[in-house]
Formats: C-alpha cells, structure tokens, sequence
C-alpha cells in the first residue's frame, strides 16, 4: 500500500517538477538576456557607425553605411528608422575577443551561453510569478495537467507565466532547460522543508527525482560557476561601462616608378610606413556615440615634392612621424526617428559623418581604394575642421543630408572661426529605389581665404589634393577663391558584383587680386568595379579608372590643363584572418598632370591591415 501510494505521488509531483522546470529555466534565461541588453544596450542598438563610413536612413537606426544602420549590429528592438552601416555603434571590422577564465573551453562556454540565449528568446521580459491558475488565460481545467499546475502554484509557488498572462505549454524543452528549471524549482522546495510543508513520501520522490537528473545538474552547476568568474573577470578588467576601445593598424609598403613630370629620374626608394588609429567608442544613451581617436601617421606622402604631381598619392598616406595627435572628435546623436545629428569639434571631413557618398567598396582607406583619388568624389575633399552635419531620412528611399565646415573653427583672429574664414556647405540628395542601387545628387558651397601675412603657406585646395597643381589652385595660392561643385554618384551592386562612380564639376571664382571675378571649370570622373568575396569570404577585387580634377576652362590665360590624365588602378584584398587583411595594388597615372609630355608614372604598394 505504501509503495502504490509513492507511485502515484511520484507520478504526480513529476508532471508538476517538469512544467515548474520549463518556466523557471526560460525566466532565468529571460532575466540573464534583460541583463545583457542593460550592460551592452548601446552596442546592440539601432545605429551603424564605421571609420570609413558609407550608406542609408530607412528603417532602422567603414573609416567603413544611407540612415539604414542599427547601432549596434545585433540589436533586437530597432527604432522606426533605418540606418546604414555608418550608423552603427557596433563595429564588424572589430571583433570583441573575450578573456579566458577557468578550466573550461571556450568553444564549450560559447556553447552554453548560446543555449541560454535560445532559453529566452521567447520573449525579452522577465516572467512574472503566478500566484493562482486563474492567472493563466491559456490554461483551463480541462487541460490534462491542470491539476499538476494549481499544485505547482499553490502548494509549491514554483511557476511563472509570461508577462501577457499565457503559460505556453506546449513549447518543447532541452534537458538542460529542465535540469535548470528543477534546479530552481528544488531551490524552492528545499524552503518548503525546512518551514515542513512536506511529509516523508513526497521526500523520496524528490530523492528520486534529483539521483535521475544529478549527472545534468553537476554540469549545469559547475558550468554556471565557471560562466559566473568569467562574468566577475570581466567586470573587474573591463576598460570602462560606456566606452569601447577597437584600434586598426597599417602597414605599407610602398614605391613608386617612371620619371617625374620634368623629366628627371625617379629617384625615390621604396618605403615601409604606418598608421596607428585608437578610436575611444563612448555611448550614453545606447542611441548617440562619442568618437575621440587619437593618430599616429607616418606614410610617405608621393605629392609633387616627390613626384612632381599630387595624382599619384595613397589613400592612407601622411607625414607626421607618428606624433600622436587628435585626428577625429565627434558626437552622433538622433532627434526622433528620422533625424541624426553630428557635431565635429576638429579635423571633420564631409566623407566622415552621416552622408553616404556612394562608393562603398572603395571609400575606405583601410579596406577600399589604395590611392587618394579612387576613394570617392574630389568634391567631397572641399571643406574640413569643425562643424556639424544634419541627415534626414524620408521612408526607405530618400534622405536630405547638409553640412557645414570651418577650417579655422577654433580660431578667433581675423577672416577665420566659424563663419569668417575658410569654409565649405554641403547639400546632398540620396535616392535608393532598391537595397542595391544609390544614386546622390550633391551641391557644395566653399571659400578659400587664400595666403595672408599671418600664414605663408596658404589654404586654397579646391580638389582636395587629387588633381593637377592647376586645379588645386587655378588662380595661385595668393588669391582667395570661392567654388561652386556639382557632384552625381551611382552604386548598384548585383550579388558578388559591384559597379558604381561618379561626375565632378567644379566652378571656380577668383575673390581678390588683379583678376578678381575671373572663373575657372575643373571637371573629374571615374568609374569602378568590384568582385566581392573572390577566393574567400572578405576578399575583394577592385579595379577604378577615371580622370583626376582638371581645368579645362580658365579666363587667366595660361592657367589650364592642355591634355587628358588618366588614372588606372587595381587592388586585391586578401582577408587572411577576422583581424588582419592584405592588399597588394598598383595605380599608374597617364599623362601626369594633363600632359601628354611627362612619362607615365606608377604607384605599387602593399598594404597590411591589423583590426583589433
């Protein structure tokens, strides 16, 4: 008779133990999900930010994405706008290495914090504790185990509903959502037992119960423990709780070769440079980010000191000798869905904040074009330093971006600070009829002051240093200059086929001196294709050819561009690893300086690429 009364209870508590299990593992589960989003909210968000930026404002909040980008990469709960890859907090080009701790794998730990992470993904909320059946509104008393459920919430208090009311019940479980749930569910019989709420035979059945699943309990248990020091390791080296350091290193090997634009030999030896970039990530919001990067550089600068034209320069180079320096320092931030904000306080440049400037495999210095010219668009090179950018998205397929600079921001003397001095003013027209075709339409607005006593070097640079010595400055250094540019940019990218480029047009205008009011045309085009993931996953083939900034029209005689330059390069990007990459390419540059007299010059690097 005693042993048909254990049976029976045995096979009513066990019902009761195993829904108890399900619920109080998915409600662990859910709680230790909530906690990560507190801790890493701002990296999962809604919004896509790169060092190389390029892409759309949609539907979801590269130096490498249209208002289209979520913060972070993986962020579950995404606003009503979407925003590009430039958007992004989370950076994909930066992995997030985590440090080992115990004795454990950790392929093993990556396996279990995966199934923990499946245990709640029914629902982002915490579960709410029953304290009747009657709460639950998808159970009713002629469900099989209705009894077995007003006993667990009843008598043992060991069952959570979901916060809409519902309890689920024919949702599968693991083993070890079981173990897990009736690890809990023991937790709270054990109090049960010491206030007696439970006689002899429903103690056996427990004994029973826990000598089953006592070789899934001692994993689980030690697998916690081990998951808990690496949580408390984190916690105690972490580097700060808003603030995410990613780093990129460059190696470059670099020469060049053909004789200079005066016909002399080319005397230059080939080099090995760097760069070093430290970008300090900070969220305060989980929705804005703060960029502080600090830059050491020290590239050879193949400009016409070296070569005798600016055509044949790097996309990566500069001359610093690794001082370390401020080279960006921002504050990203959206007002409502639609709207993103960003404010420069030094060394901004247009193709660095929210404006997509539509050539996404090749904008990047660290993974696009090897030379400065095939990056992007000379006329985004028109203004730089401090000031801020406004991007508005419009549904999925339109978005208005403006932008304004101030070389000379922070300088209070005279013809400089924000508004008089150098300056250039951006309006840009984004189109995206599909995922995969952009097509921008952009107008800029820039004054040069020219040179002056108090600097002898001057700041006229209409082409941003990617064209013919003319068109940098068509009126002389000495002159201040104002330009009126006119830019069309097109991408499509078809599978692994990209083809994209753009149309330059620069009207320049002479502001003082002798010829004041004399007008100058500079033209630039160029066209690019790209193969993306060819040999592997990462790789990329990338081949631009174009005409570097030229003027073709000048009211002072003897100040334009006779002849045609032509640039022609390709480059092959060879993802070795998740963190480093290489890229081998060569550019020559036809009829240097729109002259037909000067030998062709070529330009080899290869360039290494750490990411950290």
């Amino acid at each position: 008779m005693i042993m048909s009364t254990l049976f029976w209870k045995t096979v009513k508590l066990s019902p009761v133990l195993l829904f108890a299990s399900l619920f109080l593992a998915s409600g662990a589960s859910a709680a230790e999900s909530n906690s990560d989003q507190t801790a890493e909210g701002w990296s999962t968000a809604a919004m896509n930010l790169d060092a190389e930026p390029a892409a759309s404002i949609s539907s979801t909040l590269n130096d490498g994405a249209t208002l289209s980008e979520p913060i972070p990469a993986t962020d579950t709960s995404q606003p009503a706008v979407t925003v590009s890859p430039r958007f992004e907090l989370a950076d994909s080009t930066f992995p997030e290495p985590v440090p080992a701790a115990g004795t454990t794998s950790v392929e093993s730990n990556q396996e279990v914090l995966q199934q923990i992470q499946r245990y709640g993904n029914e629902g982002s909320t915490s579960l709410d504790q029953v304290t009747s059946v009657g709460q639950l509104r998808d159970v009713s008393p002629g469900d099989w185990a209705f009894e077995a459920l007003r006993s667990l919430v009843e008598r043992y208090g060991c069952i959570a509903g979901y916060p809409d009311g519902t309890y689920r019940g024919n949702r599968a479980l693991t083993r070890y959502e079981f173990a897990a749930g009736l690890n809990a569910c023991l937790n709270q019989i054990e109090r049960l037992i010491g206030t007696g709420g439970f006689d002899e035979t429903e103690l056996e059945t427990l004994r029973r119960l826990i000598q089953e699943f006592e070789a899934e309990l001692a994993t689980l248990g030690a697998r916690v423990d081990n998951l808990e020091g690496r949580v408390a390791f984190l916690e105690d080296n972490q580097f700060s709780t808003t603030t995410k350091l990613r780093g990129e290193v460059i190696f470059g090997l670099a020469d060049t070769f053909g004789d200079t634009i005066d016909g002399g030999d080319d005397d230059t030896n080939t080099v090995l440079g760097d760069r070093v970039r430290l970008n300090f990530e900070t969220s305060f919001t989980g929705r804005d980010r703060l960029r502080t990067r600090l830059e050491a550089i020290n590239m050879a600068e193949f400009n016409s000191g070296v070569t005798g034209t600016n055509m044949t320069r790097l996309g990566f180079d500069g001359e610093e000798e690794n001082d370390i320096a401020i080279d960006e320092l921002w504050y990203r931030f959206p007002l409502g869905d639609n709207l993103l904000v960003q404010i420069d306080a030094a060394n901004g440049e247009f193709q660095d904040t929210i404006i997509d400037v539509v050539n996404p495999f090749f904008d990047s210095s660290g993974s696009g074009s090897i030379s400065r010219f095939g990056r992007f668009n000379p006329i985004y090179r028109t203004g730089s330093g401090a000031g801020g950018t406004l991007t508005y998205g419009l549904g999925n397929v339109l978005e208005l971006s403006a932008s304004y600079f101030a070389d000379e921001g922070a300088d209070p003397g005279e013809d400089r600070g924000l508004f008089n001095g150098t300056y250039a003013a951006l309006g840009q027209i984004t189109f995206k009829p599909t995922e995969n075709i952009t097509v921008a339409g952009t107008y800029v607005r820039s004054y040069y002051r020219g040179k002056d006593f108090n600097d002898d070097e001057g700041n006229v640079n209409i082409t941003g240093t990617t064209g013919s010595l003319l068109a940098r400055r068509p009126f002389t250094n000495d002159v201040a200059t104002s330009a009126d540019s006119f830019g069309i940019q097109a991408n499509a990218t078809l599978g692994r086929f990209s083809v994209g480029g753009w149309v330059g047009y620069q009207d320049a205008e002479a502001k003082s001196g002798a010829n004041e009011g004399s007008d100058a045309d500079i033209w630039n085009w160029a066209v690019n294709l790209a193969l993306l993931d060819l040999g592997g996953e990462g790789n990329k083939l990338g081949v631009v050819f174009g005409m570097p900034p030229k003027v073709t029209d000048n009211d002072i005689g003897g100040r334009e561009d006779d002849d045609t330059s032509y640039h022609l390069e390709a480059f092959y990007r060879y993802q070795l690893t998740d963190n480093i990459a290489i890229t081998p390419g060569a550019f020559v540059i036809f009829n240097p300086e729109h002259n037909d007299g000067n030998d062709d010059i070529w330009v080899g690097t290869i360039r290494t690429v750490f990411s950290f």
